[in-house]
């Protein structure tokens, strides 16, 4: 159902786009180029927003395969760390030895890029994010720690209904996803929070 709902509002965004960018070069309506742009920015916003409840919606993961969390986080790392550094500040890995997973790849790709995005955004500068991988009991665990300002009392209970968010300009999807990412992955996440930090714990049945 989702699916249908998404096309059938995607159809007409997408018409009105086409129309703006013919717009855009047509000389005769050059005074309105800026108004055009923020038109199709906004468009691009929706279009977004879409794809991200579309992932939450989705009750099982594209391609389960074999896959070890530490080779996906040091394949991920050079992009997460070129975003810290222009942000003055720092991602830390640890990474012990832990066995493969049967798990979606790209999924997992997300759900990692969606909990450092948000660490570093909770964070001032020369602020660190550690990303730790171990074993704990029957576990294969990966955690992301942050000196962020922690998450506020008030979401706490809510932070994985979407919708919900702290940041101004959040859509409050991206925890939703990765909470809905982590269940199609045989995965729970939990987590630790205060005015020191954040601590996500994703939790893999091995």
């Amino acid at each position: 159902m989702a699916a249908g709902v998404a096309h059938e509002i995607r159809n007409p965004l997408t018409t009105v786009k086409g129309f703006l960018q013919l717009g855009l070069q047509n000389k005769d309506f050059e005074s309105y180029s800026q108004i055009f742009e923020l038109m199709i920015d906004e468009i691009n916003r929706v279009n977004a927003i879409i794809t991200e409840f579309l992932d939450i919606a989705k009750k099982r993961p594209n391609k389960l395969e074999e896959h070890n969390l530490n080779q996906i986080i040091n394949t991920l790392y050079p992009f997460l760390e070129t975003r810290a550094l222009k942000e003055d500040k720092l991602i830390i890995r640890e990474l012990n030895e832990i066995p493969n997973l049967i798990i979606d790849q790209n999924e997992i790709r997300q759900l990692l890029l969606n909990m450092v995005s948000n660490s570093l955004d909770a964070m001032d500068v020369r602020k660190i994010v550690k990303i730790h991988t171990y074993i704990e009991d029957d576990k294969i665990v990966m955690s992301i720690n942050d000196e962020g300002t922690g998450i506020p009392p008030e979401i706490i209970e809510r932070i994985s209904t979407p919708f919900v968010t702290s940041k101004e300009n959040g859509t409050g999807l991206g925890l939703a996803i990765c909470y809905a990412i982590a269940k199609r992955n045989n995965a729970t996440i939990d987590f630790t929070t205060s005015d020191n930090g954040t601590n996500f714990n994703i939790r893999f049945n091995r």
